[in-house]
Formats: structure tokens, C-alpha cells, sequence
């Protein structure tokens, strides 16, 4: 074993430069993955933003080209990149080269960008940093300034050369890198939802996408909203609201604990009510919060706090009644804020939601004031509009006495692993990772008992083999011990009307809601009969419980076929598995001359618990197939040719597509 490298005075290390992103991008873009690299459209999008609503330019284009690399132009009043007195260095190095290096840090004293989108200084540089190229090019002062990165470091200095256009603003283009990112190919669907929501959020603002195509062409779409939030909600609304579309604004100046400053908050809430469709968005200072904080916090409690005094002071409740939550409310309310300040607490850079106790506060103070008015000179919209929250009030208590109630009666008589024999549950009891096992025999129980997660993993047998449902009656499926067992541990009954049997008493009729497992694996040895067990296990689900197929809650576990021990020069192991015979050969090819066993692989019985683990188990190694059948007559055709009456039928078939299922049977 290596000896390990001491830890002393000389280990601690300073991240430099470039590398301070470089090699940690998720400390500062939430991610390394899609997330941190969308985070840096956003940070660069955000400074034109800025501008924009500060009062210079009023349109933002945003270009996706096909080399992988995006653009954001704005028609500002341009970067500022020459020489800084104060700073004795050029501001393109403060803007492109320096982490908390903005103009932006005294918004709060009435200087620019009053609401600020970007405050910490750091979106340019995290970007140009994080890029494999990037190219700046800035209209102002009579001047044409270009400056070129390449993976973090500056390339020829700053260009500058004199300009007798008239615009001013600022270009940047860059080209996220594969060596920092996992993934950089981001969506369309992200960069339109994105610019329709700033276009909501700033009224005014013009916000084009360019997608360039393989033909060199653009494909471009525009998001223009003159009255911002208040014609988002009449848009989404459409002809089903059930109440006009009501807009409140409004600012305020506060401090969120005594020994802060003040500072300065402006609102807007468009909103109205439907008995159709439902929905809500928050955005501060035009950043989306899609976890919410503050401003959610605050809708919450106004608009329950109203809805409950109208409907107590208007005798609506029955005796004892409990009060409304949010929930019922939330159920019919098309809601979009847009909230701004001069100081905002993010939860963290990616700026997803803010946690100022002055902003929740006085928000929630300003709601209530406007919806009592609302609800004073509108009576007959909040009396709408708070029936209909009564009704959905006593439709959730409905629902879940109903969910109670079944779940009482499937979980009645109790423990199932008592109740069912030989099944092995797992400790969770959350619905959401709970998984079934379903293996071939005690032997294979063994294996996979030892290699489970016994967190969320569950396991059951097969004893023997189970019963043809394509062919056999209700009545004689019913009678198959093994067939109720498995039915009573799925939990959501079967999908069969009509059927009355002695047998079948004790299944209850079909209610996804009752399922306990989030997944049901079939495994099987990756033999024929382990391919014919797993082919009648899918037949009765097919037959009892499609539902579950359909919604792709059945899946199947992979087994390899061969394991090719290798002989590695420090004299130790390694395994590899192969599931089908491409596989081995593209295995065998890359071990090249080293010294190999080969061996097809042994019954799952027959498997240790760490390779049973490795190869068929753990989520992160193991191979599953999903049974999502694209269409259902289809499905029962081929179950029907496999297993049905028809002989001659199934002989043909066979005949033409037989080396097909021999290949199934091999690579399962």
C-alpha cells in the first residue's frame, strides 16, 4: 500500500487566478454541471439587465451559436475597461480578472444600479474564467475597446480605437469549457423560458433569441411585455380566470434587525383566481426564485390571513370547522411578484431565493392592506373567490380521509413480512425510494438479501413457476398463493371489475395511490428459464395491474452474461463483467495481451454478495431496463403470441424472429 503524503505545515495550498474557478466552479456557480454553466448566462445577462433598467438601452439580444459558444449584447452605456486612477489598474482586469471586483457594492447609497440583479462582483470573471474563449467588445466614449481570453488568462491586452458610431454598449461571447463543466450544451427551452421571464419582470425591455441552425440561418424569437407582471397573469389566465386580473404596487424603506441600515423596496403582485388552472412565480430584483424565501412567505400568510377573517366574519365555516392553509388558496391563485431592493440577502450566488425579514414583512403588511380593500370594493369577487377556497378546502379533507382510509385497509391484518411468506421489506417507508425485488427462487433470496440496501430495498421470491395469466381464468389465478402474495405486497390491489371469488376477497380493488414501491425489479438468472420466469412475471402484471407498466414502475435487472478476471502488474485482480457478447469482445480487446479468466456467469444464487451488489443492486453501478410498452395492443399481441393458444401463430413467429429472443436471453 502507498504510503500517504504527510500532512504538515506545507500542504496548505492557495487557489490562483483562474483556478480558483477552474477547479471549484461549484463554490461559486452552484454546480459543475448544466446548472453552474447555465449560472453563467445568467450572471453575464444579468449586468445587461442592469443596464436595461436603469434607463439605458431597452433591448438585450441573446445568441445560441452551433460551435457551442453564446453571445449577450446589450445597448448600454458599455463596460467600463480603461485605466482606473483610483485603483491604479485597468477596469477590465477588475471586471474580467477579479473576484468581487463591480460597481455595484453601493447600491443602497443611491448610486447606479439602485436594483441590482448583480451585486457581488462576481458573474464576469466566474464566466471568463470558466470559458474556453471569450471575446469582449465595448462601445463607449467615442471608443471601440476588444479584449480576448483564453481558458482564464488575457491574450494581447486591450485594444482600444476611436468609433464614430452612435451606439454604446457592450458584446460578450464565450464558449463554457468542457474541462470545467460536465455538460455545456444547454438547452433553447432554458435561454426562452429564461428571456420570457425577464421580459415579464422588465417592463419595456425588448429580449431577442437568436438560435443559429447548421445552415448558418437564425432562428429568432422575441419576448416583449409593455405592463410587465400584470399582462403575464392576463395572458396566462386567458378566458379562465373567474376574477379580474388585480395589480398592487407600492414601496417601502426599512431595516431587516435594529442595528442595519435602511433601505429601499419596491413591490408589484399581479394576481387573479381560477377554478381551472393554478400558479405561482416570484422573482426579486428580477432574478426568478425558484425556491421562493421572503416574498412567498409573505403571500402565504396575507392572502390566508384575509381569506380566513372574510370566511369567519361571513359565518361560512361549520361548527368546529378547521380553518383554511394555504393550500386551498394556492389551488385556484394565478400569482406573479416582482420585487426589488437596494439590499438583498440571497441564500447563495445562484440567487434562487432571499431571506430578508424586512422584505417578507412589510410585504405581507402591504397585501393585506390592498386585498382588504380589493375585497371591500369588489364583493362579489371575494365572495367567488373565497367559496371557491372553501371548496377546495373540504375536497383536500376529503381526499385524505379517503387516503387514510385506504391505506388503513391495505395495511389491515398488518405486518407483511409476518403476513406473506419469505418477503424481506425494506426500513424506509418512503414511497419515493422504496424498492422491490421480485428474484427467481430461495437460492437467489440469499444472494440478493446479502448484497441489498436494506434501507430501500426489498425482496421477494418466486416459488416455483408462477402461473401463465394470459391463459388461466380469474378463478384459478386468484388461487395462486404465489400471485396474491406478490399482489398484497405491491399494495395498490388489481385492475379487475366483476370477478368475485373466494380467492380474491382479500384484494382490493386497483388505487395507484396505494402502491408502496417506486420501483419493481424483476430478476432473474440470465438463463431460459430465468427469461421465461421474468416473461410470466411481466404477463401478470400485463393481466392484473397494466397501470403499473404504463406509468414505468416495472423494470427489469440486467445480469451480465460472462465475468473476465484480469491479472493487473501489482499482482492484484480486476473484475470486469460483460453483458452481452459485443460487450466481452470490446472488453477482451481493451485488457489486450494481459493474462485473463474467463467465465460465463453463475446463477444469482450462486453470485457473492459484493459482485450481487456491483452488478445488480447499487443504483449507481447496476443496469435496469424499463418496461414501458408504447403501446398496449401491441403489447398484448406479442404476450398473446408467446403464451396464447394459437400454436401455429407462435410457430411462425418463431421460425422468422427466433434468434431474437435467443439474443434476449443472452444479454438479459
Amino acid at each position: 500500500m502507498a504510503r500517504k503524503k504527510e500532512y504538515n505545515n506545507e500542504s496548505i495550498e492557495v487557489l490562483e487566478g483562474a483556478d480558483r474557478v477552474r477547479k471549484r466552479p461549484a463554490a461559486i456557480l452552484g454546480s459543475d454541471g448544466i446548472e453552474g454553466c447555465r449560472h453563467t448566462v445568467l450572471e453575464i445577462l444579468a449586468n445587461s439587465i442592469d443596464e436595461a433598467r436603469d434607463g439605458y438601452g431597452s433591448r438585450i439580444v441573446l445568441t445560441k451559436y452551433s460551435d457551442g459558444s453564446y453571445e449577450v449584447e446589450d445597448f448600454g452605456r458599455g463596460c467600463p475597461v480603461d485605466f482606473n486612477n483610483a485603483q491604479q489598474r485597468y477596469n477590465w482586469e477588475l471586471v474580467y480578472c477579479e473576484l468581487y471586483a463591480g460597481g455595484k457594492y453601493n447600491n443602497n447609497g443611491g448610486e447606479n444600479y439602485e436594483y441590482s440583479l448583480g451585486l457581488n462582483g462576481l458573474g464576469a470573471c466566474a464566466t471568463q474564467y470558466s470559458s474556453e474563449y471569450m471575446d469582449v467588445t465595448v462601445y463607449r466614449d467615442g471608443y471601440e475597446y476588444k479584449l480576448h481570453f483564453e481558458k482564464g488568462e488575457n491574450i494581447g491586452g486591450l485594444s482600444k480605437k476611436p468609433y464614430k458610431g452612435r451606439r454604446t454598449g457592450t458584446i460578450q461571447r464565450w464558449k463554457p469549457d468542457l474541462e470545467v463543466f460536465s455538460d455545456t450544451n444547454i438547452s433553447s427551452d432554458f435561454f426562452e423560458d429564461t428571456l420570457k421571464k425577464q421580459a415579464v419582470v422588465n417592463p419595456g425591455v425588448e429580449f431577442l433569441f437568436r438560435n443559429e441552425r447548421s445552415d448558418g440561418g437564425f432562428d429568432e424569437q422575441k419576448y416583449f411585455y409593455e405592463h410587465g407582471i400584470s399582462d403575464f397573469v392576463s395572458e396566462i389566465a386567458s378566458d379562465r380566470a373567474m376574477t379580474s386580473v388585480q395589480y398592487f404596487e407600492g414601496e417601502r424603506v426599512g431595516r431587516d434587525r435594529s442595528d442595519k441600515e435602511d433601505y429601499k423596496v419596491k413591490l408589484s403582485v399581479a394576481f387573479t383566481f381560477s377554478n381551472k388552472l393554478h400558479g405561482t412565480q416570484y422573482f426579486h430584483n428580477s432574478s426568478f426564485l425558484e425556491h421562493g424565501g421572503s416574498p412567498e412567505d409573505a403571500v402565504k400568510l396575507a392572502f390566508t390571513y384575509t381569506i380566513n377573517n372574510y370566511l369567519k366574519s361571513n359565518g361560512k365555516y361549520n361548527k368546529n370547522e378547521k380553518p383554511i392553509v394555504f393550500a386551498d388558496i394556492d389551488e385556484c391563485l394565478v400569482l406573479v411578484s416582482s420585487s426589488f431592493s437596494t439590499m438583498a440577502s440571497y441564500e447563495n450566488q445562484t440567487k434562487k431565493a432571499i431571506s430578508n425579514k424586512f422584505i417578507k414583512d412589510c410585504m405581507n403588511e402591504f397585501l393585506r392592506h390592498n386585498l382588504e380593500i380589493y375585497f371591500i370594493e369588489k364583493p362579489d369577487e371575494a365572495a367567488k373567490i373565497c367559496d371557491q377556497v372553501l371548496i377546495n378546502k373540504r375536497s383536500r379533507e376529503k381526499a385524505e380521509v379517503s387516503r387514510l382510509d385506504l391505506k388503513k385497509a391495505l395495511s389491515a391484518g398488518s405486518d407483511l413480512a409476518n403476513q406473506v411468506q419469505k418477503f424481506n421489506d425494506c426500513r424506509s417507508k418512503d414511497v419515493s425510494i422504496r424498492e422491490l425485488y421480485i428474484v427467481e427462487g430461495d437460492s437467489a433470496l440469499g444472494s440478493v438479501k446479502m448484497a441489498r440496501n436494506a434501507e430501500f430495498q426489498a425482496v421477494i421470491p418466486i416459488r416455483g413457476k408462477i402461473l401463465n395469466c394470459l391463459k388461466a381464468d380469474y378463478a384459478k389465478i386468484f388461487k395462486s398463493e404465489i400471485i396474491t402474495d406478490l399482489i398484497k405486497v405491491l399494495g395498490c390491489g388489481v385492475e379487475v371489475t366483476g370477478v368475485k371469488t373466494k380467492a380474491s376477497k382479500n384484494l382490493s380493488n386497483f388505487n395507484i395511490n396505494g402502491l408502496r414501491w417506486n420501483k419493481i425489479i424483476i430478476c432473474t438468472d440470465a438463463d431460459y428459464d430465468g427469461f421465461q420466469i421474468r416473461t410470466l412475471v411481466l404477463t401478470m402484471l400485463y393481466r392484473l395491474t397494466p397501470t403499473l407498466i404504463n406509468e414505468g414502475y416495472v423494470y427489469i435487472a440486467e445480469s451480465p452474461l460472462f465475468e473476465i478476471t484480469v491479472k493487473e502488474k501489482n499482482g492484484k485482480e480486476k473484475a470486469y463483467f460483460a453483458y452481452d457478447e459485443a460487450e466481452k469482445n470490446q472488453i477482451l480487446k481493451m485488457i489486450g495481451d494481459k493474462k485473463y479468466t474467463l467465465q460465463r456467469s453463475k446463477g444469482l444464487g450462486e453470485n457473492e454478495a459484493e459482485m450481487m451488489s456491483l452488478t445488480t443492486m447499487n443504483p449507481q453501478t447496476r443496469r435496469l431496463i424499463k418496461v414501458n410498452p408504447a403501446d398496449a395492443e401491441q403489447t398484448a399481441y406479442m404476450f398473446d403470441m408467446l403464451l396464447g393458444d394459437d400454436l401455429q401463430g407462435r410457430k411462425d413467429h418463431i421460425s422468422q424472429y427466433g434468434h431474437d429472443y435467443l439474443d434476449m436471453a443472452d444479454i438479459s
